[in-house]
Protein backbone atom coordinates (compact mmCIF):
# COMPACT_ATOMS: atom_id res chain seq x y z
CA UNK A 1 0.00 0.00 0.00
CA UNK A 2 1.31 3.45 -0.97
CA UNK A 3 0.10 6.66 -0.01
CA UNK A 4 0.56 10.54 -1.01
CA UNK A 5 -0.82 13.61 0.53
CA UNK A 6 -2.93 16.83 -1.04
CA UNK A 7 -4.06 19.33 0.83
CA UNK A 8 -6.66 17.35 2.82
CA UNK A 9 -7.34 14.47 0.56
CA UNK A 10 -4.67 11.20 1.41
CA UNK A 11 -4.44 9.32 -1.72
CA UNK A 12 -3.71 5.70 -1.23
CA UNK A 13 -3.38 2.68 -3.37
CA UNK A 14 -3.89 -0.77 -1.99
CA UNK A 15 -3.54 -4.30 -3.92
CA UNK A 16 -6.48 -6.33 -4.30
CA UNK A 17 -6.28 -10.16 -3.64
CA UNK A 18 -5.66 -10.87 -7.39
CA UNK A 19 -2.64 -8.12 -7.69
CA UNK A 20 -4.69 -5.11 -9.41
CA UNK A 21 -4.21 -1.68 -7.96
CA UNK A 22 -6.88 0.58 -6.26
CA UNK A 23 -7.19 3.98 -6.19
CA UNK A 24 -8.30 5.27 -2.72
CA UNK A 25 -9.19 8.71 -1.35
CA UNK A 26 -9.51 9.66 2.42
CA UNK A 27 -10.78 12.64 3.84
CA UNK A 28 -11.01 13.43 7.80
CA UNK A 29 -9.18 12.56 10.74
CA UNK A 30 -7.78 9.03 10.61
CA UNK A 31 -8.79 8.94 14.20
CA UNK A 32 -12.31 9.64 13.98
CA UNK A 33 -14.86 7.31 15.54
CA UNK A 34 -16.59 6.74 12.61
CA UNK A 35 -16.00 5.93 9.01
CA UNK A 36 -17.84 5.61 6.20
CA UNK A 37 -16.60 4.19 3.04
CA UNK A 38 -17.96 4.73 -0.04
CA UNK A 39 -18.61 3.00 -3.43
CA UNK A 40 -19.34 4.03 -6.66
CA UNK A 41 -21.71 2.65 -9.42
CA UNK A 42 -21.39 1.03 -13.03
CA UNK A 43 -19.17 3.34 -15.27
CA UNK A 44 -18.61 5.70 -12.64
CA UNK A 45 -15.64 6.51 -10.16
CA UNK A 46 -15.31 8.00 -6.63
CA UNK A 47 -15.66 11.48 -8.08
CA UNK A 48 -19.18 10.71 -8.87
CA UNK A 49 -19.71 11.24 -5.13
CA UNK A 50 -18.06 15.04 -5.06
CA UNK A 51 -21.40 16.98 -4.62
CA UNK A 52 -22.51 14.49 -1.79
CA UNK A 53 -19.24 14.73 -0.04
CA UNK A 54 -19.12 18.49 0.09
CA UNK A 55 -22.60 18.22 1.88
CA UNK A 56 -21.39 15.83 4.11
CA UNK A 57 -18.05 17.38 5.02
CA UNK A 58 -20.10 20.81 6.36
CA UNK A 59 -22.26 18.54 8.22
CA UNK A 60 -19.52 16.41 9.85
CA UNK A 61 -16.55 18.66 10.52
CA UNK A 62 -14.01 15.84 11.22
CA UNK A 63 -15.91 13.77 13.26
CA UNK A 64 -16.52 11.04 10.65
CA UNK A 65 -13.89 10.01 8.33
CA UNK A 66 -14.34 9.52 4.12
CA UNK A 67 -13.15 7.00 2.13
CA UNK A 68 -13.78 6.73 -1.67
CA UNK A 69 -12.43 4.55 -4.30
CA UNK A 70 -12.30 3.42 -7.86
CA UNK A 71 -13.90 0.07 -8.83
CA UNK A 72 -11.70 -1.96 -10.87
CA UNK A 73 -11.18 -1.28 -14.55
CA UNK A 74 -12.84 2.26 -13.49
CA UNK A 75 -11.34 5.58 -12.86
CA UNK A 76 -7.59 5.75 -11.57
CA UNK A 77 -7.52 2.09 -10.49
CA UNK A 78 -6.55 -0.61 -12.69
CA UNK A 79 -7.61 -2.82 -15.27
CA UNK A 80 -8.00 -6.33 -14.56
CA UNK A 81 -8.93 -9.67 -16.59
CA UNK A 82 -12.63 -9.53 -18.06
CA UNK A 83 -13.40 -12.53 -15.99
CA UNK A 84 -12.41 -10.51 -12.60
CA UNK A 85 -15.54 -7.77 -13.58
CA UNK A 86 -17.92 -9.65 -10.81
CA UNK A 87 -19.73 -8.26 -8.24
CA UNK A 88 -18.37 -11.09 -6.02
CA UNK A 89 -15.07 -9.61 -6.86
CA UNK A 90 -15.69 -6.18 -6.22
CA UNK A 91 -17.11 -7.47 -2.35
CA UNK A 92 -13.85 -8.47 -2.26
CA UNK A 93 -12.09 -5.77 -3.30
CA UNK A 94 -14.48 -3.93 -0.80
CA UNK A 95 -12.94 -6.70 1.75
CA UNK A 96 -9.11 -5.36 0.96
CA UNK A 97 -9.95 -1.59 1.22
CA UNK A 98 -11.47 -1.81 4.72
CA UNK A 99 -8.08 -4.27 6.05
CA UNK A 100 -6.17 -1.50 4.56
CA UNK A 101 -7.53 1.70 5.02
CA UNK A 102 -9.92 0.75 8.22
CA UNK A 103 -8.53 -1.94 10.10
CA UNK A 104 -10.34 -0.96 13.15
CA UNK A 105 -13.26 0.59 14.14
CA UNK A 106 -16.94 0.88 13.00
CA UNK A 107 -17.69 1.14 9.38
CA UNK A 108 -20.39 2.71 8.13
CA UNK A 109 -20.75 1.37 3.92
CA UNK A 110 -22.90 3.50 1.53
CA UNK A 111 -23.64 1.91 -1.90
CA UNK A 112 -24.87 3.33 -5.15
CA UNK A 113 -26.17 1.42 -7.65
CA UNK A 114 -23.55 -1.27 -8.40
CA UNK A 115 -21.76 -0.07 -5.08
CA UNK A 116 -24.69 -1.28 -3.13
CA UNK A 117 -24.12 -4.47 -4.59
CA UNK A 118 -20.67 -4.64 -4.24
CA UNK A 119 -21.74 -3.91 -0.64
CA UNK A 120 -24.14 -7.03 0.07
CA UNK A 121 -21.96 -9.31 -1.47
CA UNK A 122 -19.22 -7.74 0.72
CA UNK A 123 -21.73 -8.58 4.11
CA UNK A 124 -22.08 -12.16 2.62
CA UNK A 125 -18.38 -13.08 2.34
CA UNK A 126 -17.65 -11.37 5.63
CA UNK A 127 -19.89 -11.94 8.08
CA UNK A 128 -17.78 -11.86 10.92
CA UNK A 129 -16.55 -8.64 9.41
CA UNK A 130 -20.12 -7.64 9.62
CA UNK A 131 -21.30 -8.61 12.90
CA UNK A 132 -18.28 -7.02 14.86
CA UNK A 133 -17.45 -4.03 12.30
CA UNK A 134 -20.19 -2.72 10.23
CA UNK A 135 -22.12 0.11 12.30
CA UNK A 136 -24.51 1.30 9.96
CA UNK A 137 -25.27 0.74 5.58
CA UNK A 138 -27.23 3.38 3.14
CA UNK A 139 -28.45 1.44 0.22
CA UNK A 140 -28.75 3.91 -2.73
CA UNK A 141 -30.23 3.55 -6.28
CA UNK A 142 -29.62 -0.24 -5.50
CA UNK A 143 -31.42 -3.69 -5.84
CA UNK A 144 -30.74 -6.70 -3.94
CA UNK A 145 -31.79 -8.97 -6.78
CA UNK A 146 -33.85 -9.51 -9.79
CA UNK A 147 -32.68 -6.89 -12.27
CA UNK A 148 -33.39 -8.26 -15.08
CA UNK A 149 -36.93 -7.79 -14.29
CA UNK A 150 -37.57 -4.45 -14.14
CA UNK A 151 -37.07 -0.88 -15.49
CA UNK A 152 -34.83 -0.77 -18.29
CA UNK A 153 -32.76 -3.27 -16.24
CA UNK A 154 -35.24 -6.24 -18.44
CA UNK A 155 -32.56 -4.68 -22.00
CA UNK A 156 -30.10 -7.46 -20.04
CA UNK A 157 -31.22 -10.27 -21.36
CA UNK A 158 -32.60 -8.17 -25.05
CA UNK A 159 -30.69 -9.27 -28.47
CA UNK A 160 -29.06 -5.99 -28.53
CA UNK A 161 -27.28 -6.48 -25.43
CA UNK A 162 -25.89 -9.77 -26.97
CA UNK A 163 -24.72 -7.68 -29.38
CA UNK A 164 -22.94 -5.36 -27.05
CA UNK A 165 -21.12 -8.10 -25.07
CA UNK A 166 -19.98 -9.57 -28.83
CA UNK A 167 -18.60 -5.88 -29.62
CA UNK A 168 -16.91 -6.15 -26.17
CA UNK A 169 -15.21 -9.04 -27.07
CA UNK A 170 -13.27 -7.68 -29.67
CA UNK A 171 -12.77 -4.63 -28.00
CA UNK A 172 -8.90 -5.73 -26.71
CA UNK A 173 -7.96 -6.11 -30.72
CA UNK A 174 -9.37 -2.52 -31.62
CA UNK A 175 -8.89 -0.50 -28.49
CA UNK A 176 -9.19 2.91 -29.80
CA UNK A 177 -12.57 1.37 -31.29
CA UNK A 178 -13.84 0.28 -28.14
CA UNK A 179 -12.98 3.89 -26.91
CA UNK A 180 -14.73 5.57 -29.23
CA UNK A 181 -17.92 2.69 -28.51
CA UNK A 182 -17.68 2.88 -25.10
CA UNK A 183 -18.10 6.94 -25.02
CA UNK A 184 -21.70 6.78 -27.32
CA UNK A 185 -22.69 3.90 -25.27
CA UNK A 186 -21.99 5.91 -22.28
CA UNK A 187 -23.60 9.15 -23.17
CA UNK A 188 -26.55 7.41 -24.77
CA UNK A 189 -27.33 5.61 -21.94
CA UNK A 190 -27.19 8.55 -19.65
CA UNK A 191 -29.52 10.44 -22.05
CA UNK A 192 -31.82 7.51 -21.75
CA UNK A 193 -31.54 6.45 -18.29
CA UNK A 194 -30.43 10.01 -16.65
CA UNK A 195 -33.39 12.20 -17.66
CA UNK A 196 -35.98 10.29 -19.35
CA UNK A 197 -37.75 13.31 -20.47
CA UNK A 198 -37.51 15.02 -16.74
CA UNK A 199 -35.72 18.48 -16.11
CA UNK A 200 -32.47 17.82 -15.04
CA UNK A 201 -29.34 19.94 -14.76
CA UNK A 202 -27.17 20.19 -17.85
CA UNK A 203 -23.83 19.67 -15.20
CA UNK A 204 -25.06 17.02 -14.14
CA UNK A 205 -25.76 15.41 -17.43
CA UNK A 206 -22.12 16.25 -18.69
CA UNK A 207 -20.46 14.97 -15.44
CA UNK A 208 -22.14 11.52 -15.82
CA UNK A 209 -22.00 11.19 -19.68
CA UNK A 210 -18.34 11.97 -19.38
CA UNK A 211 -17.59 9.33 -16.62
CA UNK A 212 -19.22 6.50 -18.52
CA UNK A 213 -17.39 7.42 -21.72
CA UNK A 214 -14.40 7.20 -19.61
CA UNK A 215 -14.55 3.16 -19.16
CA UNK A 216 -14.09 0.85 -21.41
CA UNK A 217 -16.63 -1.00 -23.15
CA UNK A 218 -14.89 -4.40 -21.68
CA UNK A 219 -15.25 -2.94 -18.13
CA UNK A 220 -18.98 -2.23 -18.99
CA UNK A 221 -19.71 -5.45 -21.15
CA UNK A 222 -18.11 -7.41 -18.10
CA UNK A 223 -20.00 -5.95 -15.21
CA UNK A 224 -23.22 -5.99 -17.07
CA UNK A 225 -23.15 -9.92 -17.67
CA UNK A 226 -22.59 -10.27 -13.53
CA UNK A 227 -25.79 -8.02 -13.68
CA UNK A 228 -28.15 -10.76 -14.61
CA UNK A 229 -28.02 -13.38 -12.65
CA UNK A 230 -27.36 -11.12 -9.32
CA UNK A 231 -29.23 -12.32 -6.21
CA UNK A 232 -28.35 -11.42 -2.58
CA UNK A 233 -32.00 -11.54 -1.31
CA UNK A 234 -31.04 -14.01 1.10
CA UNK A 235 -27.95 -11.77 2.46
CA UNK A 236 -30.05 -8.97 3.36
CA UNK A 237 -31.49 -10.94 6.31
CA UNK A 238 -27.70 -10.71 7.79
CA UNK A 239 -28.23 -6.96 8.47
CA UNK A 240 -30.95 -7.36 10.60
CA UNK A 241 -30.95 -5.00 13.96
CA UNK A 242 -27.69 -2.64 11.95
CA UNK A 243 -28.88 0.61 11.41
CA UNK A 244 -29.86 1.15 7.82
CA UNK A 245 -30.56 3.95 4.99
CA UNK A 246 -32.18 2.76 1.67
CA UNK A 247 -33.17 6.09 -0.53
CA UNK A 248 -34.00 5.69 -4.18
CA UNK A 249 -35.20 8.53 -6.74
CA UNK A 250 -38.91 8.32 -7.80
CA UNK A 251 -37.85 8.04 -11.56
CA UNK A 252 -34.78 6.11 -11.53
CA UNK A 253 -36.22 3.16 -14.78
CA UNK A 254 -32.73 1.22 -14.15
CA UNK A 255 -33.36 0.17 -10.64
CA UNK A 256 -37.11 1.34 -9.66
CA UNK A 257 -38.43 2.60 -6.57
CA UNK A 258 -39.70 -1.06 -6.56
CA UNK A 259 -36.17 -2.68 -6.34
CA UNK A 260 -35.52 -0.16 -2.81
CA UNK A 261 -39.17 -1.14 -1.54
CA UNK A 262 -38.44 -4.26 -1.08
CA UNK A 263 -34.83 -4.28 0.16
CA UNK A 264 -36.34 -1.30 2.71
CA UNK A 265 -39.18 -4.43 3.77
CA UNK A 266 -36.90 -6.91 4.04
CA UNK A 267 -34.92 -5.02 6.62
CA UNK A 268 -36.74 -3.95 9.86
CA UNK A 269 -36.02 -0.80 11.01
CA UNK A 270 -34.67 0.49 8.04
CA UNK A 271 -35.71 4.16 6.86
CA UNK A 272 -36.90 4.32 3.27
CA UNK A 273 -36.39 7.47 2.08
CA UNK A 274 -38.39 8.72 -1.80
CA UNK A 275 -36.72 11.37 -3.34
CA UNK A 276 -39.54 12.88 -5.39
CA UNK A 277 -38.24 13.21 -8.71
CA UNK A 278 -34.84 11.97 -9.02
CA UNK A 279 -33.29 9.38 -11.67
CA UNK A 280 -30.74 6.71 -10.88
CA UNK A 281 -28.02 9.35 -10.63
CA UNK A 282 -29.51 10.74 -7.51
CA UNK A 283 -26.37 11.47 -5.40
CA UNK A 284 -25.62 14.00 -8.47
CA UNK A 285 -29.20 15.28 -9.00
CA UNK A 286 -30.20 15.75 -5.59
CA UNK A 287 -27.00 15.77 -3.27
CA UNK A 288 -28.11 17.55 -0.45
CA UNK A 289 -31.20 15.19 -0.16
CA UNK A 290 -28.88 12.01 -0.10
CA UNK A 291 -26.71 13.88 2.46
CA UNK A 292 -29.59 14.18 4.55
CA UNK A 293 -30.29 10.76 4.72
CA UNK A 294 -26.49 9.44 5.29
CA UNK A 295 -26.23 11.94 8.10
CA UNK A 296 -29.22 10.59 9.93
CA UNK A 297 -28.17 7.25 9.16
CA UNK A 298 -24.87 8.42 11.36
CA UNK A 299 -26.62 10.05 13.52
CA UNK A 300 -28.19 6.60 14.73
CA UNK A 301 -24.79 5.01 14.63
CA UNK A 302 -23.53 7.57 16.68
CA UNK A 303 -26.28 7.57 19.71
CA UNK A 304 -26.36 3.87 19.42
CA UNK A 305 -29.03 3.24 17.05
CA UNK A 306 -32.29 5.03 17.78
CA UNK A 307 -33.32 7.64 15.17
CA UNK A 308 -31.82 11.13 16.14
CA UNK A 309 -35.04 13.36 16.57
CA UNK A 310 -35.31 15.68 13.73
CA UNK A 311 -33.92 19.17 13.18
Amino acid sequence: MSNTVAGHVRRTTVVADDGVPIAVCEYGPADAAVTAVFLHGHCMRSESWDLLRDQLEAAWNTRVRMVFYDHRGHGDSGRAPASSYTIDQLGRDLATVVAAVVPVGPVVVVGHSMGGMAALAWVRQQPELVRTRLAGIALIATAANGLADAGLGRLLRSPAVSVFHTAARWAPRATAGSKRVGCAVGAAAVRVAGTRGRSVDPRVVAITAAMAGQTSIVTVSSFLKSFVDFDESATVSALAGIPAVVVCGTADVLTPLAHSEALAARLPGAELVRIRGAGHSVILERAPEVAAAIDGLVARVRSGGVLAPAV
